[in-house]
């Protein structure tokens, strides 16, 4: 295909399908205005930046050479999926990222049939792809397995045990692993890109299967020590050993933004009649974007920001984030308690946790992508006598629910949770919203389980936690700024199990955990206002519960609502049941339990979020006034 100079490639790229009708040598400008556009695109929603520019080329290199959407190309975790989506028919909703009705910020199988499988957690592509290799393979179909895993991906298990069982894919299975931090590769260049096209060719590999098959009559002994000595040579000219053991042919490192060394490496590995097959590529996050290449971050997640400058468009903030608040009171707590550590899965500043490290490097533990590790690491910890925080998010927590229940709450050891991002999280949309930690960890005897309703409350419950001995505890805290209100200067520890009442009335009972409270406050001054006296009480506590405060308000409120921002089974639940259990429902009580709605909310705006949900004040309004109306006794679950 010819084309002006002046004309933009992309403009004739709307499927992989119109990729492949170019020539190879239009690929490096085709690569060029794909990086230009998704720079602009990123500047105008925010999203993540840096891991897409680190994979232009090979985005580019893979839709060329494989066919896919019949070869299943799966990228693991998804951050880096922004120019695949441009290249598959997506280009004109590309600034519509992370909005409300607009694309994912990751992929997602409703999206695209480029999308074969919804990925937002990492590690998970490799075993991902390995069905989809499986399954063409019983089918008698054709098409390959293709994941793309970053080296920090590398450090979950889950990757590994997914490798270990890839023999089962033959030679419909492709893993590409794209280094862009780890020290893992030789120095890449002319050599290593010639190395890894020869190992990878067709004359070499039946050469080497020749090889393999006069190994096999020699005496065991000689045949071991031949496929070794293969293995070693390899190995020693350009790594991977590892994943020889694991079953792979290991192909690289080679330069992962050269085409030139991309194109005949793939094309060979696409062509090959060997087995599971692994390419080693070396990039650069924020390739091609100098403010990118030039911050600590790579840009990894940006805001808005000027495509020239590279300077972003921020807020100001009128309260400090609560994940700075918990690690900043937890680094003060640990000045004068040495038992006091920290544990992080690979988000140290997510989680506040680098406040801590800067304080105290040598009892501050970045495990990687590890979450399951990461808590039986904690349950080690308090075994001993030390005083682990383990500071996971809510969705990221969810990894390591075995080890939650079998390795911390069956032994009732001392583990501290510091759940950030509980609730719903907006841009991030389904996959990373806080919505069952409440659910899953209030069911499990011997769990404390706690909800800050504000930053102040958060600084109290780090130091509750830290004094709490007698078992697991964990408290939840949301995305983002607190609300404004002071940080105590002296921390104080709560009675366990203890709410609070924050507004006293005596018709409308609103029991809130969480951050919601303030919008059970101002739904508690528009029920005033229409003559009806409301309570608000911060419960503080889903496990145990405050029976005590709980079983009062029943008794003197017509009306009771409990609000959280957490799932079905969480604290309604829980209070639906204790009062079942006390018989405080013979005696016409209405009570009403809003929680998140029966479903995966997509990504929108928070208060959006919030609004679909049924948790702002204009529907806990709502809900009381239809309990009010409700012309019989008992219990009804009633949603906005």
């Amino acid at each position: 295909m010819s084309q002006s100079p002046a004309t933009p490639l992309l403009d004739t790229v709307n499927l992989p399908a119109d990729l492949r009708k170019l020539a190879p040598e239009q690929l490096r400008q085709l690569a060029d205005e794909l990086r230009t556009e998704m720079i602009s695109a990123v500047g105008t929603t925010g999203g993540h930046l840096g891991s897409g520019l680190g994979v232009v080329e090979l985005t580019v290199a893979i839709h060329y050479v494989f066919n896919t959407p019949d070869d299943k190309l799966i990228w693991d975790v998804g951050h880096q999926a922004y120019p695949h989506k441009i290249l598959t028919g997506r280009r004109d909703r590309i600034r519509t990222l992370r909005q409300g009705g607009g694309l994912s910020g990751f992929t997602k199988r409703s999206e695209s049939e480029y999308d074969p499988f919804g990925a937002a957690h990492s590690s998970t592509s490799i075993s991902a792809a390995l069905g989809f290799a499986v399954a063409n393979k019983l089918q008698g179909q054709p098409g390959k397995g293709i994941a793309v895993i970053g080296d920090g991906a590398m450090s979950a298990g889950m990757a590994y045990e997914a490798m270990n069982n890839a023999r089962e894919a033959g030679n419909r299975l492709v893993v590409v692993l794209n280094d862009n931090d780890m020290s893992i590769a030789p120095p890449v260049g002319g050599l290593s890109a010639y190395l890894a096209r020869i190992v990878s060719s067709r004359p070499f590999l039946e050469l080497r299967e020749v090889a393999r098959k006069i190994s096999r009559k020699l005496p065991e002994p000689l045949h071991i020590a031949a496929r070794k000595t293969d293995e070693f040579a390899r190995g020693m000219a350009m790594g991977g050993t590892l994943f020889e053991e694991l079953g792979f042919y290991y192909v690289g490192p080679i330069d992962g933004h050269n085409l030139d060394h991309l194109i005949p490496v793939l094309e060979n590995v696409r062509d090959a009649a060997e087995g599971p097959c692994l390419i080693h590529v070396v990039t650069q996050k924020g390739k091609g974007y100098a403010p990118a290449e030039a911050s600590a971050d790579k840009y990894h997640g940006v805001q808005k920001f000027d495509v020239i400058t590279g300077e972003q468009v921020k807020a100001v903030a009128k309260a400090p984030a609560y994940q700075n608040v918990f690690g900043e009171t937890l680094a003060k707590l640990a000045d004068s308690d040495p038992k006091i550590c920290a544990i992080t899965a690979a988000m140290p500043s997510g989680t506040g946790v680098d406040k801590f490290a800067k304080a105290h490097p040598d009892r501050s533990f970045d495990v990687g992508i590890a979450e399951q590790h990461a808590v039986t690491f904690a349950a080690g910890l308090a075994a001993q006598g030390m005083r682990p925080f383990a500071a996971i998010y809510s969705t990221f927590l969810q990894r390591a629910f075995d080890q939650v229940v079998h390795d911390v709450a069956i032994q009732n050891l001392p583990v501290r949770f510091a759940i950030d991002r509980a609730g719903l999280v907006g841009a991030d949309g389904a996959t990373h919203a806080g919505s069952f930690d409440i659910t899953y960890l209030a069911t499990l005897p011997n769990m404390v389980v706690m909800a800050a309703a504000d930053e102040a409350e958060l600084v109290h419950m780090t130091y509750t936690a830290a004094l709490y001995d007698s078992g697991p505890i964990a408290f939840r805290y949301p995305r983002g700024n607190g609300v404004g209100v002071p940080l105590p200067e002296v921390p104080q520890q709560l009675e366990i199990g203890k709410g609070r009442i924050v507004r006293e009335g005596t018709k409308v009972a609103l029991l809130s955990l969480g951050t919601r409270l303030a919008e059970a406050l101002k739904a508690a001054d528009v029920l005033e206002a229409k003559g009806l006296s409301t309570t608000a009480a911060d419960l503080r506590f889903a496990k145990p519960l405050d029976t005590d405060l709980i079983r009062r308000l029943m008794a003197s409120h017509e009306v009771v609502v409990t609000v959280e921002e957490g799932s079905i089974g969480g604290l309604g639940a829980h209070v639906l049941t204790m009062a079942s259990d006390e018989g405080l429902l013979d005696a016409g009580l209405k009570i009403r339990t809003l929680r998140l709605p029966d479903m995966f909310q997509d990504h929108d705006n928070p208060d959006k979020q919030y609004d679909e949900a049924g948790l702002n004040a204009p529907q806990i309004v709502d809900a009381v006034l239809k309990a009010l109306r409700h012309n019989s006794a008992g219990v009804e679950e009633a949603r906005a």
